[in-house]
């Protein structure tokens, strides 16, 4: 599948997904303002979360082809509002001078190994970038600023979705069926669910139909893919309950 932004393309905008969440940072009333769409986290939480897994991506594309992932860091953010703004502004100079060094083509560690995604820092950088601008729309909602992601950031993350938290080798467990995600603003992308496990295409792997297509916005259908909207908020034409079942699907590899 065709990936429209190139890899110094994507680091640039991971910079400027990050601005945008540092943004919220210093706008937020408070840092222990619940997140409406992670409940379970505060402001800070969210910037923990994030930072700390730029730290861990970091770690990951410097080590280089491993079968498993360095330790996860685990020291706190800091608490004050500028020392945790500085610090989440580190850990995103950490990540994105590793992917410099490393390259686009460089194998390292993965955890979509079923997926379509190159398992590389190519993989890994866009990974990064689509978990970026979700949670910077997490944190600019929490804070009251405008959260719509820029469109060929939302473009690039539905893809990205699809190529890796989709895409398998896993058996499909119900009747074999196409879907079809139209972005109104961009292209359109099937998922073919089969036997044979999950694939994301640009163009229909047959020349029939789709069993179901829903469309959106780039925008609206990132938030649709990690829940942040209602899949029947958006209009569907065909047999919705496919996608709730591709929401309720937990391949196991």
């Amino acid at each position: 599948m065709s990936n429209d932004l190139d890899f110094p393309a994507r680091l640039n905008l991971i910079d400027d997904r990050s601005a945008a969440f540092r943004e919220a940072l210093a706008a937020a009333p408070a840092l222990d303002a619940q997140v409406p769409t992670c409940p379970e986290w505060t402001l800070h939480d969210l910037a923990q979360h994030l930072g700390q897994g730029q730290r861990f991506w970091a770690a990951i594309v410097t080590a280089g082809a491993a079968e498993t992932p360095p330790p996860r860091p685990t020291e706190p953010a800091p608490t004050d509002r500028e020392e945790l703004i500085a610090w989440f502004a580190d850990s995103t100079a950490e990540l994105l001078a590793a992917l410099r060094e490393t390259g686009p083509d460089a194998p390292c560690w993965t955890w979509w190994t079923l997926g379509q995604s190159p398992q590389n820092t190519a993989g890994a950088a866009r990974r990064r970038l689509n978990e970026t601008a979700v949670h910077t729309y997490d944190a600019r909602l929490t804070a009251g600023l405008p959260t719509e992601l820029p469109r060929e950031v939302a473009l690039d993350s539905v893809e990205e979705f699809l190529l890796t938290c989709c895409s398998t080798t896993v058996a499909w467990p119900h009747t074999p069926a196409t879907l079809a995600f139209q972005a109104t603003d961009g292209p359109t992308w099937y998922l073919a669910l089969s036997a044979t496990g999950a694939h994301a295409t640009r163009t229909p792997a047959t020349p029939a139909a789709p069993d179901a297509t829903i469309r959106g916005t780039a925008d609206e259908l990132i938030r649709m893919l990690y829940g942040r909207l209602p899949i029947d908020s958006l209009p569907i034409d065909g047999d919705a309950a496919i996608f709730h079942q591709l929401n309720d699907w937990e391949p196991e590899e």
